[in-house]
């Protein structure tokens, strides 16, 4: 009799085994020659060696395609387990698989053409209103190129500039009071990344998710960069931020530079930026616009009465200028 340990890394044990561990028992029927134990990411197997190394084999084509695909059905374990090709998933303009095996692929011309972007620059921009995906979109980039290998970490920051809110008045320490500012980098990956999984990632710093101002200081190889609401940098944290890339590595920067919670005197490191680097070879400009939301239609509706409303503002104080000037 042999014993066989197997090792369940690349996919969350949880949607390996299955709810109530309906995978595992299924697993167990059709290998009825073995005894079979599962606990936390390892299964162990007693019988024959012919068929543990079987077991092996099989299992590793399991796990590979839940990694890819962020499910396991029964009818794919059956098919693989009997040696026949699982029914194929149409994965053509995939991203990533996210949460129970949801495609997330773009929604719209600009994010195709920031996908295309971001295979082809080291550094993309993509700028535009709320709502139109550009940090979805960049985050599902940099989970696709961690599941593929092509980096081995991801870095998404945000600055943590107070829009209307005082940190100091926020509970608990410094981490409680800078995670509301972080929450929507979270909220992404938990749409993409199981969640044993994505803990894991975060305890060992594969994923970091941290204020701009601990990037100071640090060269970053190996990793896809994520620069969120970047419109609230100011001049010199930007160019902190862009001198942190490192070998093998891209960076993504996003921001809606309609919404600049910075004090008027203050100028956006990011408008500095878009002015310095366009033309720049090996940098993308992705410019979203009203028609790109893909969120509620009530987005749309919304950013237009607030542009429209600007406008009237805008006008208002052009003719009470001219009016002054005409006295």
């Amino acid at each position: 009799m042999n014993e066989r340990t197997v090792i369940i890394d690349g996919v969350d044990p949880q949607i390996f085994y299955g709810v109530n561990n309906n995978n595992v028992n299924l697993i167990r029927n059709l290998f009825p020659k073995l005894r079979m134990a599962a606990r936390g990411n390892v299964m162990k197997v007693i019988g024959e060696e012919s068929e543990t190394l079987l077991f092996e084999k099989k299992v590793k084509e399991l796990e590979a395609y839940a990694s890819k695909y962020n499910k396991l059905p029964e009818d794919v374990i059956i098919d693989v387990i009997k040696g026949e090709p699982p029914k194929a998933v149409n994965a053509e303009g995939v991203i990533i698989f996210g949460q129970n095996g949801r495609p997330i692929s773009p929604r719209n011309a600009n994010q195709s053409k920031m996908v295309r972007s971001f295979a082809q620059n080291g550094l993309t921009f993509a700028l535009g209103p709320a709502g139109t995906g550009k940090t979805y979109i960049a985050i599902a980039l940099a989970v696709a190129a961690l599941k593929n290998k092509t980096c081995k970490r991801i870095i998404l920051s945000r600055p943590a500039v107070e829009a209307g809110e005082k940190l100091g008045f926020l509970p608990g320490d410094m981490k409680d009071k800078i995670d509301p500012y972080l929450r929507p980098l979270y909220d992404a990956l938990e749409d993409m990344i199981p969640q044993l999984k994505l803990k894991e990632y975060m305890e060992s710093d594969v994923i970091q998710i941290a204020p701009l101002a601990f990037m100071r200081g640090r060269t970053l190889n190996d990793a896809v960069i994520i620069l969120d609401e970047a419109q609230n940098t100011t001049k010199h944290q930007m160019k902190m931020f862009l001198t942190r890339m490192g070998m093998n590595s891209r960076m993504i920067i996003t921001g809606d530079l309609t919404q600049v919670d910075l004090p008027r005197t203050t100028q956006s490191g990011l408008l500095q930026a878009l002015r310095i680097l366009r033309g720049v070879d090996g940098i993308g400009i992705i410019e979203y616009g009203k028609k790109d939301i893909v969120r509620h239609p009530l987005v749309q509706r919304i950013v237009d009465a607030y542009e429209l409303r600007e406008k009237q503002a805008d006008d208002e104080f052009d003719k009470s200028l001219s009016d002054t000037v005409a006295d």
